[in-house]
Formats: C-alpha cells, sequence, structure tokens
C-alpha cells in the first residue's frame, strides 16, 4: 500500500480507538440514575466518578503522549485498550461507589489517556496541507462515541442491567479497540531524511502561545462536560422522560460528528486559531441558549450546536499544535496541553453537581460555563496576528 493510502488507514485507526474509548466513556450519562439508585449518592458525588475518569485522561494524555513519541502510538495504545476493557469488567462488579471511584474513575481515566493522545499524534506526521481535515476526521471518533454510547449502554441497560451493560461495553472494547491499535504505525523515513522537524517538549514549555492555549482549555473545559454528565438529570427534572435526556446527550455526539467533519476544511482555509476562538465563544452563546431554553426542541438546537463547537474545537487544537511546533514532539506537547483540559473537566461536573444539591438548580453552572467559555476565546486573542510557526524561538 502506497504511504499516502496509509496515512488514511492511520486516521481510521485513530478513528476507532477514539470511539470504543469515549463510547465507554460517554455511556455515563445512561448509567448515571441507576448509579444513583443503586448506591444512593448525591448528584455531586455520582458526577465526580466522571470527573475523576476525565481528569486522568487528560492528565495521562501528556505522559502517554510521551511514551508514544519514544515507544511507538501502538504499543501505548494496545496498553490502553488493555486498561479499558479491564477497568469496565471490574466496574460491572462494583459493591459500593468507592469502588467505582477506582475501576470506572482511574481505569478509564488511564485507558482513554492512553489511546487518545498517542492516536491523535500518529496522524500528525502523514499529512500536510490537509492536516486539520485528517484530523477531524480521526477525532470523529469521539462525536461518534458521544453519539452511540448512550444509546449502546441504554440498549444493554434495559437487556441486562447496568452491570451486565458494563460487561458487554468490555467485550466491544477489547475486540475494536485491539483490532485498532494493532494498525497503528510510524510514518518510514529515509536514512538522509535527517531528524524530525519541530521543537522539542521543553523547548514548547518556554513559549506564550502554549500557556495561552493551555489557559483557553483550562476555562473553556469547566464547562464543557457539564452537560455531557447533567442533561440527563436536567431532562428529567424538566418533566421529560429519560430517554429524551440520553437522546440530547447523543444529540451532543452527533453535532460533535457534524463539527469534526465539517470545520477542518474551512479552518485550513480560514485561519485555524481564529477558528479556535469561534468554537470557544459558540460554546459560551449555547450555554447562555440552554439557560433560556424553554421547550424541547430548543434544548435539541443547544445540544446540536454545542456539539459542532466542541467537536471542532478539539479537531482544530492538534494541527495548530502541529502548525506551531512541528512532529519532533508533538505527541508529548499535545498531552501536556490537554492537561489543562484535565484540571477543567475535574472541577467543572463536580461543581454543578454540589451546586445542584445546594440551590436545586443548574443555572449558576450554566451561567459559570458561558463565562468561562468566552474567557477562554478571550485567550486566543494575542494569536491571531502573530505568525503560525514558534520553531526557531525559545
Amino acid at each position: 500500500m502506497s504511504e499516502q493510502r496509509y496515512g488514511w488507514v492511520i486516521v481510521a485507526a485513530a478513528f476507532t480507538l477514539m470511539f470504543v474509548g469515549f463510547s465507554a466513556a460517554y455511556s455515563f450519562a445512561a448509567f448515571f440514575t441507576g448509579l444513583e439508585a443503586e448506591f444512593g449518592a448525591s448528584r455531586g458525588d455520582i458526577a465526580l466518578v466522571f470527573s475523576v475518569a476525565a481528569f486522568l485522561w487528560f492528565s495521562s494524555g501528556a505522559p502517554a503522549g510521551m511514551l508514544a513519541d519514544r515507544y511507538g502510538a501502538r504499543r501505548v495504545a494496545l496498553a490502553g485498550v488493555a486498561c479499558l476493557a479491564v477497568a469496565l469488567w471490574i466496574a460491572s462488579r462494583a459493591g459500593s461507589l468507592g469502588v467505582l471511584y477506582a475501576t470506572y474513575g482511574l481505569g478509564i481515566g488511564l485507558g482513554v489517556g492512553l489511546t487518545y493522545v498517542p492516536s491523535v499524534g500518529a496522524v500528525q506526521p502523514w499529512f500536510g496541507a490537509n492536516r486539520a481535515l485528517a484530523s477531524g476526521l480521526a477525532v470523529a471518533g469521539i462525536g461518534a462515541g458521544n453519539l452511540a454510547g448512550p444509546l449502546l449502554a441504554a440498549w444493554w441497560i434495559g437487556l441486562f442491567g447496568w452491570r451486565g451493560a458494563y460487561l458487554a461495553l468490555a467485550g466491544f472494547v477489547l475486540v475494536l479497540g485491539g483490532i485498532a491499535a494493532a494498525l497503528l504505525a510510524p510514518k518510514e523515513r529515509g536514512a538522509s531524511a535527517g531528524p524530525v522537524e519541530g521543537m522539542t517538549l521543553a523547548g514548547a514549555l518556554r513559549t506564550t502561545p502554549f500557556w495561552l492555549l493551555f489557559a483557553s482549555l483550562i476555562l473553556s473545559c469547566v464547562g464543557l462536560f457539564v452537560p455531557m454528565v447533567h442533561l440527563v438529570p436536567y431532562a428529567i427534572d424538566a418533566g421529560y422522560a429519560e430517554t429524551q435526556g440520553v437522546a440530547l446527550v447523543s444529540l451532543i455526539g452527533l453535532g460533535s460528528l457534524l463539527g469534526r467533519f465539517g470545520i477542518g476544511g474551512l479552518a485550513d482555509r480560514a485561519g485555524r486559531i481564529v477558528s479556535l476562538a469561534a468554537m470557544y465563544a459558540g460554546l459560551g452563546a449555547m450555554f447562555v441558549l440552554w439557560r433560556a431554553a424553554d421547550a424541547y426542541w430548543v434544548l435539541a438546537v443547544f445540544a446540536v450546536v454545542f456539539g459542532v463547537c466542541y467537536g471542532a474545537y478539539v479537531a482544530l487544537l492538534p494541527s495548530i499544535v502541529m502548525d506551531l511546533y512541528g512532529g519532533r514532539a508533538v505527541s508529548g506537547i499535545i498531552g501536556c496541553l490537554y492537561t489543562g483540559c484535565g484540571v477543567g473537566t475535574l472541577l467543572g461536573p463536580w461543581l454543578a453537581g454540589a451546586a445542584y444539591d445546594a440551590f436545586g438548580s443548574y443555572h449558576a453552572p450554566m451561567l459559570a460555563g458561558a463565562a468561562f467559555s468566552f474567557g477562554a476565546a478571550a485567550c486566543t486573542v494575542p494569536l491571531w496576528h502573530g505568525k503560525a510557526k514558534v520553531l526557531h524561538r525559545g
């Protein structure tokens, strides 16, 4: 197979890895009310299970990226798939919320971290002018998992109960994820090609653009995962059926797919950093719409457009990193940036649940999500008029 064609195999493998990993992660919305009833826990305590997992998958992205730069994405991703499958199997046997923190929280967090960043990083060296498009197609697996995961989980919960559904997810992840991880391969370089162009991780950490992007990720992720976790209980509180709440989470996944497929090519032409700022601002606008929503169709519009903005910005970030820093340490740099997402995600869903427990509504988290998203957009403004390369600075 030609080098160009195998690049698209890498994209398909990365898509599949993110699809199975995030199907397991975002299925949490379908389990929320069952876990709440099983363990008699508050919404803040249940949401913290997801927050711990998300914090760890973003935080483990940095070491996972560095491991992938050194040992190859295939080995690291295979370890991640094994971690996901074991975590889901043990979660199916959980007898307490504490066990879920240790299994779903730690296991899913580490498993997604070990598959996500290495597979995203593996795509970047195979493409040049179409890099944002290729990245968008690869990370569309996250949106597909966001769309399919809650629906699959709800179906399996109906058939097997929540414990059996976790077992089904474990098998699903192990088979599909294992095949996809085995397909990841580094791009071959000729003996005379010289070293890979780009900045080291240490060099990137000394540049201002890195820290502006890092701050934008912290701010945006405080609110980003609140709907992923809380839309189902919110919908039930508003008088809708649980299935309608699960459908809203899946609509975010549908929008995410549209954003990942549709924005990359446009951003390649319009400017990737400006496009990133627009997506952050779009998230803020959608939080305002969520606060004002008074009908289910408005919630559906919110979910789809929120997903578009979320999916597009996740697709854009790896390409922006490659533009700024080159391919030398791309996985490690992406992973370190994603630790900012981990900080925001650890706080957001948990604090939203705590706010609900204290005040009986999600109004404060909605407004806070809007403010933080607009703040994230503001962080990118200093980068708009600069050159899209810092390879020879710092």
